[in-house]
């Protein structure tokens, strides 16, 4: 029972970085949803990945349950 448990948690690691690596190669694909701030969906796993685009950077603001109050992250991207 263990295993399963730890595999699914480097499922959910794989998914979170597949979309860092999605956001690194084309951050204006989302659209802004707040501010600059945008969001990514993850796949298979109720998460959003909110992140704001400046020039040549990009600032990871959350990884955020779908749940979660959407007033909780959008201090960050002030």
């Amino acid at each position: 029972m263990r295993s399963g448990k730890l595999d699914l948690g480097y499922e959910f690691l794989a998914e979170v970085r597949s979309v860092f690596q999605q956001v690194e190669q084309n951050p204006l694909r989302h659209a802004e949803i707040y501010h600059q701030a945008r969001r990514v969906l993850i796949r298979r796993f109720p998460y959003k990945v909110f992140y704001v685009h400046e020039g040549e950077k990009v600032e990871v603001i959350g990884v955020i349950h779908a749940k979660r109050d959407p007033r909780f992250w959008q201090s960050r991207a002030s």
